[in-house]
């Protein structure tokens, strides 16, 4: 009876997930209410609340779901013992652009991150995760490209805090892009080619060099 309980309360835990998902695609974040939510999950909002302390908490864990697959190549990049991090690397950029593409979900929570979630005061909670998980992005990136240098595969005069933040700057930005104006950004075509393209200037820019290399 006790595992039943558990199964159920997983099994309302991502109904909500998938409702909140849903209806914040159709109104944006901050027009949408947990009354809303629980309406389109066909629950109470104390259930809500039982799994969520409150909407921004709700947003994260939406959001984290599909960021998992990324997360462990991310941390496969990091590690000493990986033969090729800068492959792991271009794989996290190729899965970020290429499956938002053929991921409904995926592209849902993207739409929702870039173009509905609107970061104004009342949504502080939400902006502060944002900007965390933008640093904590940010950290994970430079520390894949440090790990390529050492293996090789990258110049070592890199300056690779500026070639994470290029990196960063470019996924969101063709995601953006994609997401916005979908009729003029095929990634589905071309993601591979400019991801490629993109890891060529870090390779061969002497832009992208630290000041004292050059």
């Amino acid at each position: 009876m006790v595992r039943r309980t558990k199964e159920e309360a997983l099994e309302t835990r991502n109904r909500i997930l998938d409702a909140a998902e849903l209806v914040f695609f159709e109104k944006g974040v901050s027009r949408t209410s947990l009354a809303d939510i629980a309406q389109a999950a066909g629950v109470t909002r104390g259930a809500i609340y039982w799994h969520f302390a409150h909407k921004s908490d709700l947003f994260t864990e939406m959001f984290d779901r599909v960021l998992l697959p990324l997360d462990e190549l991310k941390a496969a990049s990091l590690d000493p013992n990986e033969p090729d991090p800068l492959g792991r690397l271009i794989e996290v950029c190729m899965v970020c652009l290429r499956d938002t593409v053929n991921d409904p979900r995926r592209r849902r929570v993207f739409d929702i991150l870039f173009l509905k979630c609107e970061l104004v005061e009342d949504m502080g909670p939400m902006v502060e995760r944002y900007q965390t998980n933008m640093r904590e992005g940010l950290k994970k990136i430079e520390g894949g490209l440090r790990n390529a240098v050492s293996k090789g595969q990258l110049p070592a005069e890199l300056d690779t805090r500026l070639a994470a933040t290029m990196v960063h700057a470019f996924v969101g930005g063709a995601l953006r892009d994609m997401l916005f104006l979908p009729d003029a950004t095929d990634l589905g075509a071309h993601a591979e080619q400019m991801v490629e393209g993109m890891f060529d200037a870090l390779r061969l820019s002497p832009a992208l060099r630290t000041k004292a290399a050059s």
